[in-house]
């Protein structure tokens, strides 16, 4: 089996106030075949993790990625993580998978 290639993010596209939302197009969906979150697309699927999943479980279009951080704070009390969303938030950008909402 091929190991997984780590991406690390390029530049930064993110602030804490930024609204991330996923890319029209693709969709985040539980896969009971592959007994993990994916993202779909018309071309396939991307697997996630569980950290990766739940970060992208919050992108909804109307939170910003400090409360993002916030609300997995709250579900996981005493793990310093802003580093890591700020990173997967950039790494997702970068695939494709989710781009930051327009100021209204």
């Amino acid at each position: 089996m091929a190991e997984a290639k780590e991406i690390k993010p390029s530049g930064k596209v993110y602030g804490a106030d930024s609204v991330p939302q996923v890319v029209p197009g693709k969709r985040l969906q539980w896969e009971e075949a592959q007994n993990c979150w994916v993202i779909l697309y018309p071309e396939g699927m991307i697997k996630l993790n569980s950290s990766s999943a739940e970060i992208m479980k919050r992108i909804d279009g109307t939170r910003s990625v400090a409360e993002i951080i916030s609300d997995l704070k709250r579900a996981y009390p005493g793990v310093e993580l802003d580093n890591d969303v700020y990173a997967f938030v950039e790494i997702a950008h970068e695939q494709q998978w989710i781009r930051p909402k327009p100021a209204q």
